[in-house]
């Protein structure tokens, strides 16, 4: 069987950007930039005051004191959007407000609040260190300067410094539609009362959230049940609609699970089915043209698992982002772990992880079984046991995988 590293591989190995759209700033949030950015303004455009004060001359206060303070006229007003008409020669002052453009002439401003003001004066009754009090033009952003790097995910911050230096739009990947079919006669709404052998449909709650989670648009398709004609229509207009394709369920090897051969008589190419982890086994991969699908198991936590470790990547590449991985560390794993021995199957925990001392620790959210839904609870981390191994000390050091924090690599 295919490992997980090689089934990851394969997938974002087969998995290219979506084409680049230019989006207004308000609509660019969260998407990832198609191509570095640099500055071809600066940032503030001209010298501006910042504070309410007096513009003036540092040379004219030098000697003021509470004594012998210095009396200089005063040109008039300038607010922020005005512009002076006359230059600070010695002996005058500008009253200017936060933000408008220092006059030529004047080198610093004095705050409001360290003046007395007349009708058509402003004494000072202290010298002031040239400089103080402004905002030199490009001190905060100089033209060239390298703003967004490609592929990174576009915050507040950034969206406010592009509108600064005149972008108002963005050229971004844009989120992937990602159609989520869940299959099987034995689910019913989260709304109704389950009767004899049926259960709620936790995946398509779940999973949907998970798509949402890393910044995808998913569609979710009303429940398919386990009939073929039914299934292939379904499909049929899910590859009309979306960029990817998951499919939970009807994955297996049983009489009524037909997701795979239905994929590939629609034109389909497999790439993988069947990865040698637990939970999630019966993963599977196919390319639809250019459209990635995922066949996931229904078991409600080892579909989970296989949207976290494989489809969150894939999504995470359609949509142009640099970083695909959740960051990685070493834990202690409280209480150990025993497994099947003999298993060469990788093992993936659930995990609550915290920093204690220094040191990262981790321990079991209780049962691992895959059906075992109330174990993501808590879950804020998966602890990767390698293939062949089938016990972990108390204490013993596990990889995880941590999953409430944003990718890092």
């Amino acid at each position: 069987m295919t490992t997980p590293a090689e089934a990851l591989q394969s997938i974002l190995a087969r998995v290219a950007p979506l084409p680049p759209r230019t989006l207004p700033l308000a609509e660019a949030l969260g998407l990832a930039a198609a191509g570095a950015i640099r500055s071809a303004e600066q940032v503030p455009p001209f010298t501006n005051s910042a504070m309410d004060g007096y513009a003036v001359r540092a040379g004219d206060l030098a000697a003021a004191s509470a004594e012998h303070p210095v009396r200089l006229r005063v040109l008039g007003d300038l607010a922020a959007g005005a512009t002076p008409d006359r230059a600070v020669a010695a002996g005058t002052a500008w009253r200017i407000m936060t933000g408008a453009p220092l006059p030529e002439g004047a080198d610093s401003v004095v705050p409001v609040e360290d003046t007395v003001r007349g009708a058509d004066w402003v004494e000072v009754r202290k010298p002031l260190r040239e400089g103080i009090h402004i905002r030199l033009a490009g001190e905060d952003i100089q033209a060239g300067l390298a703003l967004v790097e490609a592929g990174r995910g576009l915050r507040p911050g950034d969206l406010g410094v592009l509108a600064a230096v005149g972008h108002p739009a963005v050229t971004v990947h844009p989120r992937a539609r990602v159609a989520v079919l869940t299959t099987g006669d034995e689910l019913v709404e989260a709304s109704e009362r389950p009767g004899p052998g049926q259960i709620r449909d936790a995946n398509i709650h779940a999973i949907c959230a998970q798509v949402a989670a890393c910044g995808a648009v998913p569609i979710p398709f009303a429940r398919v049940r386990d009939d073929r004609a039914t299934l292939a229509g379904v499909l049929r207009e899910a590859m009309g609609e979306a960029d990817a394709i998951l499919t939970t369920g009807g994955i297996s090897v049983g009489d009524y699970d037909f997701v795979k051969a239905i994929l590939e008589e629609l034109g389909a190419q497999r790439v993988f089915w069947k990865v040698a982890q637990k939970p999630g086994g019966p993963l599977g991969f196919w390319m639809l043209g250019d459209k990635p699908v995922f066949g996931i198991p229904g078991n409600p936590v080892a579909a989970m698992l296989m949207v976290e470790e494989y489809v969150r990547p894939a999504l995470r590449r359609l949509m142009g982002f640099a970083k695909l991985h959740r960051p990685v560390a070493e834990a202690r794993l409280e209480g150990g772990w025993t497994g099947k021995a003999g298993d060469h199957r990788t093992t993936f925990l659930r995990v609550v992880a915290r920093r204690e001392g220094g040191q990262l620790r981790a321990r079991l959210t209780g049962p691992q079984g895959s059906a075992i839904l109330s174990s993501m609870l808590h879950t804020n981390a998966l602890a990767v046991v390698p293939a062949g191994m089938d016990r972990v000390e108390p204490g013993g050091m596990v990889p995880l995988h941590l999953t409430e924090e944003a990718e890092d690599h």
